[in-house]
Formats: C-alpha cells, structure tokens, sequence
C-alpha cells in the first residue's frame, strides 16, 4: 500500500476516542507558555535594571542600585535558616560577600532569558540559563515553604520542556535559525 491508500484507509471501529480530542497544534500552545514565562523573566528589565549614559549619550543597561543595595539582605534571610548546609555556606561565603556580582549576574541573567524565550531566540541556551537561575532560586528559597518551591519547580520543568521541544521553532526566531543554519546545536 502507498502512504495514499493508507492515508484514505477507513478507520477502523476501535480508532482511539482520545486522538480525536487531542489539542490542535500543541507547539502552538507550548509557544504560548514559553512566551508568557519569558515575558515573566522580562519584569527583571524593570525590577533588576537600568540604564546609564556610556560617554554621555550610549545607552548601556547596568543592575540597578536599588537591586545592588537589596539583594545581600535577600541572600542573608535566605542563608539565615537554609537547611541545605553547603548551599547556606556558599551564600555566605561566596553570594553575599560578593553580592554586588551576583546582582549583576541576576539582573543580567533573567534578562536574557526573558529575551530569549519572548522572541523564540536561542531557546535553548535561555533554556539552561534559565534552569541555572531557578535551581539556584530553589536552592537559596528551599526552606521558605511549598509556595517558593512550588513555582520553581514549575519553572524548572517549564525549561526542562522548552529545551527538550525545542519551544522556540514555533512563532520564535529559532524556527527561522534551524532552517538557515542547521548545524547550530540547540535550537
């Protein structure tokens, strides 16, 4: 039989209930998610960064001052009563003293996987930055309760999925990407 003939084949009886209710383009609504979580990464524009003039008119994004100023006292509740004992030390001895880096790091970071899952742009690297970012959120919010924990995971299995579908080939950048250039890896 040609794939035709198999195609045109009548269905038989026992045809599975379920296929026949399964969604209409399920990229499209993965797309949908990816796009909703990156715009939910992008409030860190607005939250984490501002902008500074660079020779007096080149605009140049920086962590803000307030995120620089607040986040060794976030670091220091989150070490405060962290279970974890290697993570407690690793805020204590490498986040806070060094918290004007990590502010930068943070900012910056979910900056760019907002970006990157909004536009469907390198889906997979913002995929992995963005697992980083949260395993360590998770990490740093572990004994803060089910609610912390609850949305990381969330978000953890959200990159999880976005890097393993490829997420961004659908209504992203990427699409375009892997058709141009099919040896970049990831996209």
């Amino acid at each position: 039989m040609s794939p035709h003939e198999i195609e045109a084949a009548p269905r038989p009886a026992t045809e599975d209930v379920s296929s026949r209710q399964a969604p209409r383009f399920p990229g499209r609504w993965l797309a949908f998610l990816r796009i909703t979580v990156g715009l939910w990464f992008l409030k860190g524009i607005v939250t984490k960064m501002t902008w500074f003039a660079f020779a007096g008119f080149i605009p140049l994004p920086r962590a803000s001052d307030r995120w620089v100023n607040f986040l060794p006292r976030r670091l220091t509740e989150y070490a405060s009563a962290n279970p974890i004992e290697a993570y407690r030390e690793f805020l204590l001895n490498v986040a806070i003293p060094n918290a004007e880096v990590f502010a930068y790091l943070t900012a910056f970071g979910e900056t760019a996987v907002g970006i990157g899952l909004t536009l469907g742009l390198f889906t997979g690297y913002a995929s992995i930055i963005g697992f980083f970012l949260m395993a360590n959120y998770f990490a740093a919010s572990y004994w803060t309760g089910m609610c912390q924990q609850g949305f990381h995971v969330l978000l953890l299995a959200c990159m999880l999925a976005f890097l393993g579908s490829r997420a961004g080939r659908v209504w992203g950048i990427d699409g375009w990407l892997a058709r141009r250039y099919p040896r970049i890896p990831l996209i």
